[in-house]
């Protein structure tokens, strides 16, 4: 009898333990813009999603272990940015606050001076700072992405100039927070909102559960699962890099709480909407999905339940933006779906101006125009022409004979062509190998500092065989736009 009532007793205390840990706490205020009411604007704590009513009120109740508020910052607005690039489109909880209370939280947002139907954004990933020395190449970054956008903005017509922002899709540092403030003081320089997401190497490590490794993060860029409009297009950033609570490990996974958060921020999205939705690790690097495989490797390289994620986003056209591989890939999963892997501004972890794939240093730019989006790889110190790197017969070890292209901002919409002697010869070959010169710079180990790098293999390869050795061979590169480019 004793026994039971010892049951009986430890059992009322774990409900009212359970019950605590899940009593809310109510979270209200108003979202204006210059004094006035901004009536339809989302608002979540990550959890759970509210919009504002026409006198630009809400209410919330926030789910435990919230630390923010945030604003789904509406089309035709901003928030604002501090920091020269960070955008503050949330407010953060206090950390006493008493069940059953209710708190206070307003937002002012900023009108955009830009019609913003029309924007451009930048996307770079993997700038992965290691050591402060690398701040300077950054900045060689940044200063071509700034000439990039003073160009863009010179040749808008009167009134016409876009909205420009930026995405930056993970790794910020390499397991160093310590450099998070002067990598803030570099970023500056931008000059434009950039969104982020957090990427394995952003992550605290060591904690006891994956909750417990984003803290550093947010305290400098705020929640690591938001969203955003501009225009006709909705963004999501979401965070897929789980801790599992042992060292350094952690898989590509998403888990409940987000895609909770995700079907509720989607339910204010009509269906068919152009979203684009960014994270850190890819989703998949094949277009069809592969048997599982229980390895860490393959844990660590992509989304494990990302079919549930693509079955979310079905009914909406998508492009997944990623980053973690260190090199280019597009899939087009279907007629609605294509993910952009973006290669490492870090290239080969600021060892050569590379990839691992023999993608150059650089960052993605796409051009929204309403719903529609199209996009370029640019790299760093090259003009946007520089769209594929040609090797003459004799550069590649595996396909010594052959003349090798490798285009590595390719999908199949793309058409590479070679040319002997002026003529068209017809399509080359793609297949999957090492690029050459990527091959090269990682056996020169006074260049590369770490005995773990090597070349990866990619599919972005191209090949000919001329039909004599002194022909005059050429490379011409059409892409999914229309563009020609000559090499």
């Amino acid at each position: 009898m004793k026994k039971l009532e010892y049951l009986i007793a430890a059992l009322v205390l774990l409900m009212a333990g359970h019950a605590a840990c899940h009593a809310g706490n109510i979270v209200r205020g108003r979202v204006t813009c210059e004094g006035k009411p901004v009536a339809g604007t989302v608002v979540s704590d990550g959890s759970t999603c509210t919009s504002t009513d026409a006198k630009g009120r809400y209410e919330i109740e926030t789910a435990p272990g919230s630390r923010f508020v945030f604003v789904s910052t509406p089309a035709g607005y901003m928030p604002e940015v501090t920091s020269g690039s960070i955008p503050v489109f949330y407010r953060e909880l206090p950390e006493d606050m008493d069940d059953g209370t209710a708190y206070t939280c307003d937002f002012s947002l900023l009108k955009n001076p830009a019609d913003d139907t029309r924007h451009v954004f930048f996307v770079q990933a993997d700038v992965q700072l290691i050591e402060k020395s690398n701040l300077d190449g950054y900045s060689d970054l940044i200063g071509d992405m700034n000439a990039v956008k003073k160009d863009i903005l010179a040749s808008a017509g009167e009134g016409q100039a876009p909205d420009i922002f930026g995405l930056d899709c993970g790794d910020i540092v390499g397991d160093t927070p310590s450099l998070f403030p002067p990598y803030i003081e570099t970023a500056a320089a931008m000059d434009m909102p950039v969104y982020r997401a957090i990427g394995n190497h952003d992550m605290d490590y060591y904690g006891r559960t994956f909750e417990t490794s984003y803290r550093t993060f947010e305290n400098y860029f705020g929640p690591t699962c938001y969203s955003f409009n501009k225009g006709s297009i909705h963004y999501i950033v979401i965070n897929n890099n789980f801790y599992i609570g042992r060292e350094y490990f952690y898989i590509g996974y998403v888990d409940e709480r987000t895609f909770g958060w995700l079907e509720q921020d989607l339910s204010y999205v009509p269906e068919g909407s152009t979203i684009v939705l960014m994270m850190h690790m890819p989703s998949r690097l094949t277009q069809e999905q592969q048997p599982f495989a229980y390895s860490y490797g393959n844990l660590a390289d992509q989304t494990v339940n990302a079919a549930s994620l693509h079955a979310l986003l079905a009914g909406y056209n998508t492009h997944i933006i990623s980053g973690h591989m260190h090199y280019n890939l597009n899939i087009c999963f279907s007629d609605r779906l294509m993910e952009h892997n973006t290669a490492a501004v870090c290239g080969t972890w600021w060892c050569t101006d590379v990839c691992l794939d023999g993608t150059p240093v650089g960052y993605g730019i796409y051009k929204a125009d309403g719903d529609e989006l199209t996009w370029t790889y640019k790299s760093s110190g090259k003009p946007v022409s520089h769209q594929a790197r040609v090797y003459m017969p004799g550069s590649s070890d595996e396909y010594p004979e052959a003349l090798i292209a490798n285009v590595w901002n390719w999908d199949p919409a793309w058409k590479v062509e070679w040319l002997e002697d002026g003529k068209v010869m017809g399509e080359m070959e793609r297949f999957t190998g090492y690029d050459p010169y990527a091959s090269a710079l990682c056996k020169d180990r006074s260049i590369i500092k770490y005995d773990w790098i090597g070349p990866t293999v990619t599919e972005h390869l191209f090949k000919a065989v001329p039909s004599r050795p002194d022909a005059r061979l050429n490379v011409r590169v059409t892409d999914r736009f229309g563009n020609v480019y000559d090499f």
